[in-house]
């Protein structure tokens, strides 16, 4: 669709709102903008500005990278000195140095990939089952309100038990093995995808949706054309908070029941006494998580230019 049959279908949505309003097609009427036109204008912007050379320091690539890294470093020089000063016990807080030791040994050993491996494929595959049945409940239960009613309290009381409290349960019915990981993860995954697409979308503006009726939208057509596109950033949203969970969900998985993977690493560290291991695990943790929510974060992006 080009930019002008963008324009003229909002000037045909606005003289339709007033036609039905009883207004001539000369009055002001108010009609929410979409959030895909909002993106476009702020994007139109941007490459104003950096047609203009007046791009702003924080909107700089170097600028962003370099100041996302400041506090990791200076957490990292904190962490040195407070270890090459002894103000802690090395049984306490091992130097940088132990960590990376230990982590060259387990790479070399060929154990630190394989369980990064696992628990990464565990992660993706268990947040995409989730999120993919966050996304279809949460269209109905925000969509229909017999299904709000019917669906809604259930999940509601199903999202406030503990993840733990799964564990045993999930042992019991798909035994100590893949499945009963990947579900937990799935389950972990779900509940901020539906939460936020069924708040977003009983949300939606409802004279932009009458709009879209009057121009011959229903059911799928009316969805993917005008309710989805003004849901988008809390979708966005809702996929990133499900990724974090799954990360959570997945140390509660493997330190449970594994024999591979970053929360068996942690558990046995901890029998060993390994403190150098624990924090090396953490550390790789919080990377995974950032790596894999940078993915999402790039997901975004192409999200914003496909539907602006």
């Amino acid at each position: 669709m080009t930019h002008t049959d963008k324009l003229t279908t909002a000037d045909e949505v606005r003289a339709g709102v007033a036609s039905s309003a009883g207004l001539s097609s000369e009055q002001p009427v108010a009609v929410r903008a979409r959030p895909s036109v909002a993106a476009r204008t702020e994007a139109s912007a941007r490459r104003e500005d950096s047609a203009r050379g007046r791009v702003p320091l924080t909107r700089r690539t170097w600028f962003v990278i370099v100041g996302g890294s400041l506090l990791p470093l200076l957490l990292l020089a904190i962490w040195q000195a407070v270890t090459a000063l002894g103000l802690v016990s090395a049984s306490q807080l091992p130097s940088p140095a132990s960590v990376w030791t230990a982590g060259v040994d387990l790479l070399q050993r060929g154990l630190l990939g394989q369980y990064a491996a696992i628990s990464t494929q565990r992660v993706l595959i268990g947040f995409a089952i989730g999120a993919l049945l966050g996304l279809i409940l949460g269209a109905i239960v925000g969509l229909s309100r017999l299904a709000d009613i019917l669906i809604a309290p259930t999940l509601g009381a199903i999202r406030a038990v503990p993840s733990l409290a799964w564990i045993p349960l999930l042992i019991l019915w798909l035994k100590i093995g893949e499945e009963s990981k990947i579900t937990l993860i799935a389950i972990g995954a779900f509940f901020p995808v539906y939460t936020t697409v069924s708040a977003a979308l009983r949300h939606v503006d409802r004279q932009l949706v009458e709009a879209g009726r009057a121009f011959g939208y229903n059911g799928v057509r009316l969805f993917s054309t005008v309710q989805l596109p003004a849901v988008l950033p809390s979708v966005v949203s809702g996929l990133r908070l499900a990724l974090a969970q799954s990360w959570l969900f997945l140390v509660a998985a493997e330190l449970i029941a594994s024999s591979m993977g970053l929360g068996f690493l942690l558990i046995d560290s901890q029998n060993n006494g390994r403190i150098d291991r624990i924090i090396l695990a953490i550390i790789l943790l919080a990377v995974l998580g950032k790596v894999t929510d940078s993915l999402v974060g790039l997901f975004e992006r192409w999200v914003n230019k496909r539907w602006s």
